[in-house]
């Protein structure tokens, strides 16, 4: 009897390692998920241990990949997503890194920002990659660790050092060191990259000091990205897919043709709209990105980037322990006096689109003795919605008006914040079958590089519905979230300086 093709998906995120094996058909075959530390040095400094991300990732991948074979099918090729932005720089030879990962929460690097912008180098960032000048981004991350680790700046221009995103540095570990690549879509979250011409540029690598010799060769989202060596799988597999957690969201609720907007709420939010072959440049602080490339011809999109939205959840789990798990929010949400004047803004690492505020943190107005856990958790789901509506509203702004919304991630399995979200937007959302949708997103440009699917056409015939909230007839929504923008500048002022 053949072995039923399938393909190994790496999701490599924020706070814990995931590894999923689909079947051709999109379903679910296997799943193993490990979580690993936070490193937080300073205030607004957010760091990784890569060697904890290597290991929680090919131990997930190893156990996905066994259940799966012990179930019948076989893993023909993987697929790789990740967390964008974070940096990890390490040494050629002997694949150990030099320092921690710089997580793209990481706000370490505002000053080089700030001084980079005075000298009017943002226009140029923005024109040639699509992004604003913020340490969100990998190009200072690189510098920093270039010119805060003894030696490394010489060697790195010596060619001995290489740098890369997550999914580089796995693939880099995945063949002992035999390739260093990557996608377009990561590469176009480094603020080295043009994404009109596809290459690495000369001016940006320049401005923020960051040696060529160290960087990755950038391949299509489908491609030959090598194979991994056969002591890990117990034999070689090819890595036929990358790309970046959102966009490869994006392709796992296949978001292909123009005008199709997705939202994916995980440790952050981010929402992407496809605009195809169009460059668009937005004109409220939203960013312009690389969706996917295929065949040479990339696709772009439009980009609203939120720090935080799950990790609220998790800050409300672990840091002030009034939920033991995610599961409890609805409830206490649904209980909560909706009236209780309670608003949230989770600036625990700085605001992102469209403020784009490094320095801003998290705050709670409007508490009483009244005020109990299920107000603090309302609070809290709301400004994730809150967040959502900005963004919408930047979109809207510039001229773009969706009138639905594919949602996914993992805190949209609670009803609550969905009809809520529904409500505040006025228009639906929709959850897909398979919720899954970053891995998936992987898996399905694995399969196309692999051949198991011969065209995008081919793939979003397998996107089905699973549910639809409809927006109710309710303007509290709006007024709530005007309030809510009054404690955002009330936070944005604020200061013990």
């Amino acid at each position: 009897m053949t072995a039923k093709q399938a393909i190994l998906a790496m999701d490599q995120g924020t706070t814990s390692s995931r590894a999923i094996v689909f079947a051709s058909d999109g379903s679910i075959v296997s799943v193993s998920q490990q979580e690993f530390p936070q490193i937080y040095p300073e205030d607004g400094w957010v760091e990784h241990d890569p060697e904890a991300i290597w290991k929680t990732s090919i131990e997930t991948a190893q156990k996905a990949f066994a259940d799966a074979e012990a179930k019948g099918f076989h893993v023909a090729a993987i697929g790789i997503t990740n967390q964008r932005e974070t940096t990890v720089v390490w040494d050629k030879e002997t694949g150990v890194p030099i320092y921690n990962a710089i997580v793209w929460q990481d706000r370490r690097t505002e000053t080089v920002c700030r001084a980079l912008s005075a000298r009017g180098f943002e226009s140029v960032v923005q024109d040639k990659t699509g992004l604003l000048l913020d340490p969100y981004f990998s190009a200072t991350k690189i510098a920093w660790i270039l010119d805060n680790i003894d030696g490394v700046r010489q060697r790195a221009e010596k060619g001995e050092i290489a740098f890369g995103t997550i999914d580089c540095f796995l693939i880099s570990r995945l063949t002992s060191g035999g390739a260093h690549v990557t996608d377009a879509t990561n590469a176009s979250r480094t603020s080295l990259f043009n994404i009109a011409t596809q290459t690495w540029d000369e001016e940006l690598l320049t401005a923020f000091d960051v040696p060529i010799e160290m960087l990755p060769k950038v391949k299509d989202s489908a491609a030959n990205f090598g194979e991994t060596v056969p002591e890990l799988f117990g034999r070689s597999i090819p890595i036929c897919g990358v790309a970046g957690d959102q966009q490869a969201a994006t392709i796992g609720q296949c978001c292909f043709e123009v005008g199709d907007i997705k939202s994916t709420y995980g440790t952050g939010c981010f929402v992407l709209l496809n605009t195809g072959a169009d460059l668009v440049k937005s004109k409220n602080r939203l960013l312009t990105t690389v969706a996917y490339r295929l065949d040479g011809k990339p696709t772009y999109a439009l980009e609203g980037s939120i720090f935080v939205a799950g990790a609220a959840v998790q800050w409300l789990r672990d840091g002030i322990s009034i939920i033991e798990s995610a599961k409890e929010t609805e409830m206490l949400a649904a209980a909560a006096d909706p009236d209780s004047g309670v608003y949230m803004v989770p600036a625990f690492t700085g605001l992102g689109a469209p403020y784009w505020d490094a320095n801003a943190r998290a705050a709670v107005f409007g508490m009483t003795r009244a005020t109990g856990r299920s107000e603090l958790v309302r609070a809290t789901l709301e400004a994730v919605c809150f967040q959502t509506a900005d963004l919408f509203d930047a979109m809207a702004s510039d001229g773009v008006k969706p009138s639905a919304l594919k949602v996914d991630g993992g805190i949209v399995s609670n009803d609550w914040l969905v009809q809520f979200l529904a409500e505040l937007l006025g228009f639906w959302a929709e959850w897909p079958v398979v919720m899954e949708t970053t891995a998936l997103g992987a898996a399905y440009l694995a399969g196309l590089q692999a051949g198991l699917f011969n065209s995008l056409e081919e793939i979003q015939e397998q996107w089905s519905l699973e549910r639809k909230f409809f927006p109710e007839m309710d303007t509290k929504g709006r007024e709530k979230l005007e309030r809510w923008r009054k404690a955002v500048e009330a936070t944005r002022s604020f200061s013990l300086e």
